[in-house]
């Protein structure tokens, strides 16, 4: 048996395939980098191993889940192997099984790796999986050097060498009481529970009280603990996973139907995901009342974690988090990120809901896929600068959503800090002034960024980036051959003029283009007048 691939939207990005039989049966999970180029590999006419040519024959419908990267794929695929255990897959054996880091419950607490095989489920103080073993190793490594802790199996009579190198807190000849060690212990849990910032604010309250009382051996201590802190948090490949679970929730509507798609993590992996489709009769979609309603409906009957993500705010959240709590007998708090990693899972699920559904701008898609940008370009900022001489010279940025303007946020700049006419230098204020704003404000920031100009004015927005510490996929068009300019080519890209991803770029550098005229028409008759 053979499918027809074209009916598929595939994406080029991270995630786990699900192959099925005609029954509906799932009969194999794999996890992918590029879900496209994977799932197209079993399909060639040129396959010779013939376990993979049964496997083939075989597949009556395919699904997949877009996850934020390989990691998430990986995990992902070892939750659905062990939940449906898949007649092809080879089942993961207990030496391949992921490691977590526990606390022990002993009188003076040690920080452990343990095997997933050797996990009593519901066991407090377990942190994890860790895939890499080098972040993990450097983590127990750390939070042993920061807090003294620990690590032999068994308390000596004598103190250990750890001790005289400052490295351990020598509870075994009593240098240390247990409330002492306790609270050390207590600090560590909260680092691998994701709270940095808020340990790092309480060690800096009492760093200054120690100062205040002349305490300043201790003082030193909160101060080296600050550091090494610091230094966790910034360090790559050093992942600190949840404790705790969260849903996130998100939407695409198109005419009078909702495609939903919510994603369940536990502890910060990616452990399902289930679709929902809603017409406007069921909840109310037209006045975007539906997503009230079906986090009222859904955790009526369903496990409620600790964290809801959604896109959008919504009347009554207050109400409907005091519902949760009394359904769930605990604090639920739902969120609607503004940044950072949450934003990027609310990302991923839309283009997880755009792939399956087909739904959204397929221009959108065309431009990821040939731009080879890390995410989907749900948003797009386009900057410009109109001048006459050296007078009036104005700067413009326009927004895209989802392929459509979104006027609400377009903004125009009157050059400040530039002398005389210089575009390169104009384009490099408008651009900082932009991100700066949005990094004070930890705002959402744009999956792509479109520069009016070639590759000086590429490279002045280039420069500002940098300047603010950020990194955001840029590239700029130029008008007369439309070449697109790239930070990481020597030469420009040239498109077909009929190619999709050009025609959009090509929408949102005239909208940029004819809003700045449109500001710099305006200046110039207030002049006149």
């Amino acid at each position: 048996m053979s499918i027809n691939l074209s009916c598929y939207n595939l994406p080029g990005k991270p995630g786990c395939y699900i192959f099925k039989d005609k029954n509906n049966n799932i009969v194999y999970v794999g996890k992918a980098k590029n879900l496209k180029k994977r799932i197209s590999s079993y399909f060639r006419k040129d396959i010779v191993d013939p376990k993979t040519q049964k496997l083939v024959d075989g597949i009556d419908s395919l699904d997949f889940i877009i996850t934020p990267d390989e990691i998430a794929a990986l995990l992902l695929e070892s939750k659905l192997i062990k939940q449906h255990k898949p007649k092809y897959n080879i089942i993961l054996k207990d030496d391949k099984s992921f490691a977590y880091i526990k606390i022990t419950n002993e009188e003076f607490p040690r920080i452990v790796v343990v095997r997933e095989k050797n996990i009593l489920w519901g066991e407090k103080n377990l942190f994890g999986p860790y895939i890499s073993g080098n972040a993990r190793r450097e983590t127990v490594r750390l939070l042993n050097k920061i807090f003294l802790l620990r690590v032999c199996k068994k308390l000596p009579k004598r103190a250990c060498i750890l001790y005289h190198l400052h490295q351990c807190s020598a509870p075994c000849i009593k240098k240390i009481s247990r409330d002492e060690y306790l609270e050390n212990v207590k600090k560590a849990k909260m680092v691998l529970s994701g709270e940095t910032g808020e340990l790092i604010r309480i060690l800096g309250n009492e760093m200054k009280n120690f100062s205040k009382n002349e305490q300043y051996e201790l003082a030193k201590n909160r101060r080296d603990q600050i550091l090494a802190l610091e230094y966790i948090s910034k360090k790559p490949g050093i992942a600190l996973r949840k404790t705790y679970d969260q849903d996130v929730i998100n939407y695409i509507i198109d005419k009078d139907v909702v495609f939903l798609q919510l994603f369940n993590i536990h502890k910060g992996v990616i452990s399902n995901r289930n679709d929902f489709v809603i017409e406007n009769n069921e909840l109310g979609i037209m006045n975007h009342g539906f997503l009230k309603k079906f986090i009222q409906q859904y955790y009526f009957s369903n496990a409620i974690p600790q964290e809801i993500i959604i896109p959008k705010d919504f009347s009554e959240k207050n109400l409907i988090e005091k519902y949760l709590k009394i359904l769930a007998k605990r604090k639920v708090k739902i969120t609607v990120p503004k940044a950072g990693s949450k934003i990027q899972l609310l990302n991923v699920l839309k283009e997880n809901i755009i792939s399956k559904h087909e739904l959204g701008e397929k221009n959108l898609v065309e431009l990821r896929d040939t731009l080879l940008l890390p995410n989907y370009p749900l948003v797009i900022e386009c900057f410009d600068v109109s001048n006459l001489g050296n007078q009036n010279i104005v700067g413009s940025m326009v927004q895209f959503r989802e392929g459509k303007p979104d006027t609400s946020n377009y903004r125009r700049f009157k050059i400040k800090t530039v002398q005389g006419q210089s575009d390169f230098d104009s384009m490099k204020e408008i651009v900082y002034r932009r991100y700066y704003r949005l990094k004070m404000e930890k705002s959402q920031l744009p999956d792509l960024v479109v520069i009016d100009g070639g590759k000086p004015q590429l490279t002045a927005a280039l420069m500002s980036l940098k300047d603010l510490g950020l990194i955001i996929p840029t590239i700029a068009l130029a008008k007369q051959e439309e070449e697109i300019y790239t930070a990481d080519a020597m030469f420009p890209i040239q498109l077909a003029k009929n190619n999709s991803a050009l025609l959009m770029l090509q929408r949102v550098r005239n909208e940029a283009h004819r809003f700045a005229i449109q500001y710099h028409r305006l200046l110039r008759s207030k002049k006149i007048l």
